[in-house]
């Protein structure tokens, strides 16, 4: 296996590297391998999508919460028979 040294990283570069280090749980080589071998077309993009917009909502409600949350939307349970004649 060889060594690359890679010239000319900017601090803008350096913290977006840094930053996906970090989500992934892993090394900054490792990061930058893996966008190597994936713009080469050597791996191919990972397909996972992790969705995190909700994630804060998650385990927070207690009975009082899911109660009014049912009676704030009741009314889009009730039919209206007359639109569908």
């Amino acid at each position: 296996m060889g060594t690359i040294t890679i010239r000319g990283i900017d601090d803008e570069i350096a913290m977006a590297l840094k930053k996906q280090a970090k989500k992934e749980n892993t090394s900054i080589n490792s990061i930058v391998l893996k966008i190597v071998k994936e713009s080469l077309g050597l791996r191919k993009k990972g397909r996972t999508v992790t969705y995190t917009d909700l994630d804060h909502l998650a385990g927070t409600w207690d009975e009082k919460d899911y109660t009014e949350f049912q009676n704030r939307v009741a009314d889009f349970e009730v039919i209206d028979e007359n639109l569908w004649k």
